[in-house]
């Protein structure tokens, strides 16, 4: 294949200014599998974790190729493929070096890409989405609960703000005030995160019965603290984050974390229904700003500041 592929590599452990863009050749795509030409990838903390310095590091992994969910159309196919032909418009995770021009994957990680979502946001939609999803399956969550959401405005957050309305569920989102507008436009009540967060909290249940679910999507011992100070079932509380002290607190550790459950089979199988839930016009995915493929040390650098309202992508 003659096509010259540009992809974002780490050349070393460190911080983002590790980051090179490099040429590469992408071959004819194996069995089950398809060329995509990408029009966005979605950036995630997971990628700037995969290269950041620490110990154990295996300099056997480098250069690590870096990007876990793109949108973007089908060039070629390779063999027993049987859904997709070229030109189709598909969005895809899990994939390995997303942030790349062009990319081979497994038909097996891709769904059409809802036509009410352009390029960017629709590269935003599934890593953030099966996570939440993931969330609100571990938890339990139903029609009647109340589900308290640390992180709301986040991209995990956010989709489990609207993932959570949509079974029913009565929610409350922590954030900070810039964010309540849109919060509530998502049909939570907002509450300001921050030193008395439990009495706001608690203010709030006089209004909405009390908490049943909490999703913590931060990590930090706040939202840890008043997750279980305010949930009577610590199964129901959930951390996508919070690895640390799950287990001394009793609750679910969901995710790729130490003891974490991974949600496989669960986070998979919500591919096709976040899909759907997005053409029909039921989730909305807010992308916050988008840069240049070689720009990506620039999108690590803000998504690592973790003050982005919104999903972050890179754009060949």
């Amino acid at each position: 294949m003659s096509v010259t592929s540009r992809a974002v590599v780490a050349t070393a452990f460190g911080g983002p200014e590790v980051l090179r863009t490099v040429e590469t050749a992408p071959t004819d795509p194996g069995p089950g599998n398809v060329l995509l030409e990408v029009r966005a990838a979605a950036v995630n903390p997971i990628d700037w974790k995969m290269y950041a310095a620490g110990p154990g590091n295996d300099p056997s992994r480098l250069p690590i190729r870096l990007g876990l969910e793109v949108a973007g159309v089908v060039t070629a196919v390779g063999p027993s493929v049987r859904w997709l032909t070229p030109g189709d418009e598909v969005i895809a995770w899990r994939v390995t070096g997303g942030y790349a021009s062009h990319l081979e994957v497994s038909e097996q990680v891709t769904c059409r890409r809802p036509q009410t979502l352009d390029w960017a946001a629709a590269s935003g939609l599934l890593l953030a989405g099966t996570t939440a999803v993931h969330t609100l399956s571990a938890t339990g969550t139903h029609d009647g609960d109340v589900v308290l959401v640390h992180g709301g405005s986040g991209g995990v957050g956010r989709m489990a703000v609207q993932l959570a309305g949509l079974r029913g569920a009565r929610v409350v989102a922590t954030g900070s005030p810039a964010t309540h507008d849109d919060l509530r436009e998502l049909g939570a009540v907002p509450v300001a995160h921050g030193p008395g967060l439990l009495d706001r909290v608690r203010e709030i249940e006089r209004t909405t019965g009390p908490v049943t679910v909490a999703i913590d999507t931060v990590g930090s011992d706040e939202a840890l603290d008043v997750s279980v100070a305010v949930v009577a079932d610590r199964h129901r509380v959930a951390t996508i984050a919070g690895f640390g002290r799950a287990a001394e607190l009793g609750i679910t550790a969901l995710g790729g974390g130490p003891g974490a459950d991974p949600g496989t089979a669960v986070r998979e199988a919500a591919r096709a229904q976040l899909a759907e839930l997005a053409a029909d016009g039921s989730l909305d995915v807010r992308v916050a700003r988008t840069f240049p493929l070689d720009d990506a040390a620039e999108a690590h650098r803000e998504s690592r500041d973790g003050h982005a309202r919104g999903k972050l992508v890179l754009i060949p």
